[in-house]
């Protein structure tokens, strides 16, 4: 039960920093993303996926394009804004740090 909550909460920690590198690529609608998400083995709900993009958007990281669709209702397209960019450029630093911390503490491990 510990091991799976740490789990968790080390996959939180990086959903946000994921979804800012997948939008970065270009813009993108949402079910897109949780196709991503999968592909990188972080299963994702939209449950969990909207309220997100919602808290970037809000805090000027994202921005949205509504765009018609041939299949159905039109549909959002998320970009990553300037600001978004200069974000997730400090968190790639943060990642590689953690990256090597992890890794360091890692070596010589007696399992």
């Amino acid at each position: 039960m510990i091991a799976e909550n740490t789990q968790t909460q080390m996959r939180k920690g990086i959903l946000e920093y994921c979804i800012l590198s997948i939008i970065s690529r270009g813009e993108i609608y949402a079910s897109d993303i949780i196709g991503e998400l999968k592909k990188a083995q972080l299963l994702v709900v939209e449950g969990t996926l909207y309220p997100l993009l919602t808290r970037l958007k809000n805090n000027g990281l994202l921005s949205y394009t509504w765009k018609e669709s041939s299949s159905g209702p039109p549909r959002k397209y998320y970009q990553i804004t300037d600001e978004g960019r200069a974000v997730l450029s400090r968190l790639d630093v943060t990642w590689k740090e953690l990256v090597f911390a992890v890794e360091t503490s890692l070596q010589g491990r007696n399992d």
